[in-house]
């Protein structure tokens, strides 16, 4: 009868990013959970891997994993025996140190002072049988107290291991000198021809009552965090579930550091089998299945006259002649392209993609699944504050003629325009609402230039003119009441901002739209002085958004008075209660205009409208006007958006027949906000919708532009037509994005 095995518990982890495999290995989505060799994910493999050391007898098993990874865990190991054990999930990741902390305790707790091995889930071992046999000669020098961990004899000078010096012993055991990290090139080469430097594998193993004397003695403030978050832990069917504030105290570092480099006597057991830590595009080109030129295929690839290349597509057609030594790595949103030599350094691309908020490093693309709230909330800021804005504040601004420069090319060189009232004004109140939301730039001095410009302007009644030529003077003197709208939302942000001549500058203004653009029957505003013809919605949408800044800005509810007489017009005229539709067109009477204007509405109106309501009825307490808000943005989701790209049509009529099908961008920016106001306001939860409408924003309009710039116009296939950037959406974006800046912030 062969002789009882003596007790090992097993603690897998499960927390690493595997940044090293990006674009495949993401933060939601890491390298432990992919099925890269064909035979089921590296988890699964090493949990079968800790079961299969006593035949037909069911072992312990724990997990040591993130909690947001949980649904991963669960598919993954569905039908798997764990033995008794079971996963142990952070709230958020503390490195090696506390996941061995935590293994040490619940063996002491559950099963008393046995032997623990804890194990990385990532990487690929050749046999089971030579796994255990390699475990199986440390038992020895753990029950006498010593750490013993394990060591890959390097066949190469790798720079991307850690590596551990040993004494000059042969055999099973080995005593530790040092651990060193991840050496250069030259180190690397010295520590092969020592022969006395093996490869770290990451595994320990010790009896528990040892390790936990060592980090009372070497970690006592992770020993402590990491038992005070265990006691306070919920365990249910699904597992231990750490309570966030206690573990979030807990430092963060590796078991290396913490530990290993100031214990004593520890000792090291050379591995009996084949390893690798699938730690990069080259690692998996020598464990692959290859084909007959040495490269590995992996996916939908078409690779012509191609040698010891890694080549892998997720999805879309990958074709490839002539490459030599080469990682190609294509997701459904990203490309990786190396020699194979050089993957090691898709690090540096993942600093720099998380460096700027991009989300490829986050999140893998699905269509069934949106990321968590407040996503974008690190890449709309970079693009705001560290590229947009500084462009914008500088090449967009006309030292020579003033002002502002009507459009920039996609190569940021401004180009020659006539310069309207509406952009320069918009222009101001973007820098004014960057100054509010912290922007370090020269706010005050950008709105001052944008003053005494627009000053220019001025009629001899009050009011604003229409368009300057390039060298500043007055090109079209007509007082348009859209314009009117946008300089005095413009002179509402820069009072706030403490610009001396704005309140005047905005009094004189409302006085000249009393006398010369207020209809005399109450119905609204005329579009130009003495003009009886068409009305539009559109400037009366803007007066509206004016009024509200000017209320916020000096806490004057004879501003709410003026809002609420154009929210009334709404009511009883702009919008449709049959089709849930807003009018952009109307007769004098404010009838619906004749043939296909009166058709005509905008699902970007419907978004700013809503977004407008909303404001109103939070400042003057008319909650019944939430019920057009939400009946707008319904109407514009249901019937307003190209299902090939979810973007914003620019015009569809009143029953959802396209009219205009190509998609700009303001329209998107709108939906943001309309989401954001929406969201919970006594309706439903819009906090996917509010992430959803600020990716495809991104992902149509933004990411394909150059830095600090966008793509105006879409056409109905995706395809972009913009030939220049307007300045004029700047506000669009401006407004947009800082209200999901402090939309997020507000988030747990």
């Amino acid at each position: 009868m062969a002789a009882k095995k003596q007790k090992i518990i097993s603690f897998v982890m499960s927390g690493g990013v595997g940044s090293r495999l990006w674009p495949l290995s993401r933060e939601d989505f890491p390298k432990q959970f992919h099925n890269i060799s064909g035979q089921g994910s590296m988890l699964l493999r090493t949990v079968k891997r800790m079961g299969a050391r006593i035949e037909g007898s069911a072992v312990p098993v724990y997990l040591l994993a993130s909690e947001r990874h949980s649904d991963h865990i669960n598919q993954d190991l569905a039908g798997v025996d764990l033995g008794g054990g079971r996963p142990i999930l952070e709230p958020m990741g503390r490195n090696t140190a506390s996941a061995v902390a935590l293994a040490t305790e619940i063996t002491l707790r559950e099963h008393g002072d046995e032997l623990v091995l804890v194990v990385p889930s990532d990487h690929e071992i050749t046999t089971d049988r030579d796994f255990w046999n390699t475990i199986e000669s440390g038992i020895s020098a753990a029950n006498e107290g010593r750490i013993v961990v394990f060591g890959i004899q390097p066949d190469r000078a790798e720079t991307g291991y850690g590596y551990i010096e040993t004494s000059l012993q042969t055999g099973d055991i080995r005593d530790v000198v040092r651990f060193v990290e991840k050496p250069n090139e030259q180190t690397a080469k010295q520590y092969l021809e020592s022969g006395n430097f093996l490869w770290n594998a990451g595994i320990f193993f010790f009896r528990a009552s040892v390790m936990r004397d060592v980090f009372k003695s070497h970690a006592a403030e992770i020993w402590d965090g990491a038992i005070a978050a265990l006691d306070k832990a919920d365990t249910n069917i699904s597992g231990t579930y750490l309570p966030h504030d206690l573990y979030a105290a807990v430092p963060s570092i590796s078991v290396d550091y913490a530990i290993m480099e100031r214990a004593s006597d520890i000792a090291l057991v050379p591995a009996k089998f084949r390893w690798n830590d699938l730690g990069s595009w080259q690692s998996l080109l020598e464990v692959g299945s290859v084909d007959g030129n040495g490269n590995v295929i992996v996916g939908d690839v078409v690779a012509i006259d191609c040698e010891h290349s890694y080549l892998r597509s997720d999805g879309r057609l990958l074709s490839a002649v002539g490459l030599r030594d080469t990682a190609v790595v294509a997701t459904a949103d990203a490309t990786f392209v190396a020699p194979v030599s050089e993957s090691q350094n898709v690090r540096k691309i993942v600093e720099q993609l998380e460096k700027t908020g991009r989300l490829e490093t986050k999140f893998t693309p699905a269509q069934d699944r949106l990321p968590h709230v407040g996503a974008y909330g690190n890449r709309v800021r970079h693009w705001l504050f560290d590229e947009t804005l500084p462009l914008w504040s500088t090449v967009g601004v006309d030292d020579r003629h003033g002002g502002f420069h009507e459009a920039l090319s996609f190569d940021a060189i401004p180009i020659k325009k006539t310069k309207r009232m509406r952009t320069m004004a918009r222009q101001i109140y973007a820098f004014a609402v960057a100054h509010e939301m912290g922007w370090d730039g020269p706010a005050n001095a950008l709105i001052d230039h944008g003053i005494s410009y627009i000053k220019k302007g001025r009629t001899d009644r009050g009011g604003w003119t229409k368009t300057f030529n390039e060298d500043g003077s007055v090109l079209d003197p007509t007082e348009d009441a859209y314009d009117q709208s946008c300089v005095l939302l413009a002179l509402a942000h820069a009072h706030k901002a403490g610009h001396k001549e704005a309140l005047a500058l905005g009094t004189e203004t409302f006085v000249f739209i009393d006398d010369y653009l207020a209809d005399a029957r109450l119905t609204g505003f005329l579009e130009t002085p003495g003009d009886t013809g068409l009305r539009r919605a559109n400037p009366h949408m803007h007066l509206l958004e004016a009024f509200l800044a000017w209320h916020e800005a000096t806490g004057n509810r004879d501003y709410l008075q003026r809002a609420a007489r154009i929210v009334d017009l709404f009511r009883h005229h702009m919008f449709d209660a049959e089709t849930w539709t807003l009018g952009e067109y109307f007769s004098n009477d404010w009838s619906r205009a004749p043939g296909e204007q009166g058709e005509w509405t905008e699902p970007g109106h419907h978004f700013e409208w809503a977004s407008l309501l909303s404001d109103f009825a939070r400042v003057t307490g008319q909650k019944d006007v939430m019920r057009y808000g939400r009946k707008l943005y319904a109407s514009a989701i249901a019937n307003g958006l190209n299902r090939s790209t979810e973007l914003a049509y620019n015009a569809v009529s009143r029953h959802g027949l396209p009219l205009d099908t190509n998609s700009r961008s303001w329209p998107q920016t709108e939906a943001v906000k309309a989401a954001i106001a929406l969201d919970g306001n006594g309706g439903p939860d819009l906090k996917p919708e509010v992430e959803a409408r600020v990716g495809r924003l991104f992902r149509w309009h933004i990411e394909p532009a150059p830095k600090g710039l966008w793509i105006d116009l879409i056409d109905e296939t995706g395809k972009a037509k913009a030939e220049d950037v307007p300045a004029s959406i700047f506000y669009h974006l401006v407004c947009a994005l800082t209200q999901y800046v402090a939309y997020v912030g507000k988030k747990p």
